[in-house]
């Protein structure tokens, strides 16, 4: 089953138009982050999300302006020296981001929220990074018996391709934040494309994060399919072809992402109405074959 396509507000140049144009398709999800539009994506979405109640949002916790730093610090969750690195996973910052989620996107309930590349914590030292996603998970936790959240996860650049956490390991840190109750770990987000396309190979061999995720339960939303806009202009019209004849590179690239096994959202960030069309029409196509999206990784690995 094809993935179904997702707004993501990192890069968009027009997040009110572009969210209230991505509702009106019946899109279900859209994607933020407190420091997206320079600190401002979070207040722009919020008329798109009291216009309609049903759309879902995921928006995170972790990086942070330089503004957002300065009223963590006075509300004295983050020490100075914290907040000049730009980015926390300290419990008390997590709860307190919450708290300022809700109030900018008007939500009472976030449907998810996710620890934005937990990798730059403590980049290199695994047991620390580990401690840190569990003490992060249990303030997660306490927002979802709050009523605050509905559920919680990672949203990584590289910390689950290049193993400094895995799924499992993941689900073991939420069971223990959890303290012996049903945990809320529900979704994973990561850079999913035919250029990052390691998670697909191993998705094809039954390996890796996309597998493991599907497994568990989780959602797991693609993030860059087009690797930041750069990939159609790196995919000529014959790859394009290969992948399903008469679509456009771009077209094609989101395809495959939306093809690959344990994939379940692909987030563009499509500021006008053409290129949130193109891209509505690439998921609407028939989810391409395993078959299929091995040969075109053979072809893309062949020197």
């Amino acid at each position: 089953m094809t993935a179904k396509l997702a707004l993501g507000t990192y890069r968009c140049r027009a997040i009110p138009e572009a969210a209230a144009r991505a509702a009106a398709s019946g899109t279900h999800w859209i994607d933020t982050a407190p420091n997206y539009a320079a600190g401002h994506a979070q207040n722009l979405l919020a008329p798109a999300l009291a216009a309609h109640p049903d759309l879902r949002v995921a928006t995170k916790s972790g990086y942070f302006t330089a503004a957002t730093g300065a009223e963590a610090v006075n509300a004295g969750v983050l020490t100075g020296d914290q907040a000049r690195s730009g980015h926390s996973l300290a419990p008390d910052y997590v709860r307190w981001q919450i708290a300022r989620n809700r109030n900018q996107l008007g939500r009472d309930r976030l449907d998810l929220v996710l620890l934005h590349n937990p990798e730059r914590a403590h980049p290199g030292d695994r047991p620390a990074l580990h401690r840190a996603i569990r003490d992060a998970f249990a303030a997660l936790e306490e927002a979802v018996a709050a009523g605050h959240a509905t559920g919680y996860g990672i949203a990584t650049w590289s910390a689950l391709e290049e193993e400094m956490i895995t799924v499992g390991e993941l689900l073991t840190l939420a069971a223990e934040a959890a303290g012996g109750h049903r945990h809320h770990l529900a979704a994973l987000q990561m850079p999913v494309s035919l250029v990052m396309m390691t998670p697909i190979a191993q998705a094809l061999h039954g390996r890796g994060p996309l597998p493991a995720a599907a497994d568990a339960g989780l959602r797991v939303m693609a993030s860059a399919p087009l690797h930041g806009g750069e990939l159609p202009s790196m995919v000529d019209q014959d790859l394009a072809g290969l992948i399903r004849p008469g679509l456009t590179p771009a077209q094609a690239c989101v395809l495959a992402v939306a093809s690959c096994p344990g994939v379940t959202d692909v987030l563009v960030a499509a500021s006008s109405a053409p290129h949130w069309k193109e891209a509505a029409q690439a998921v609407a196509q028939p989810c391409l074959t395993t078959a299929q999206l091995r040969e075109i990784t053979d072809v893309l690995a062949s020197p």
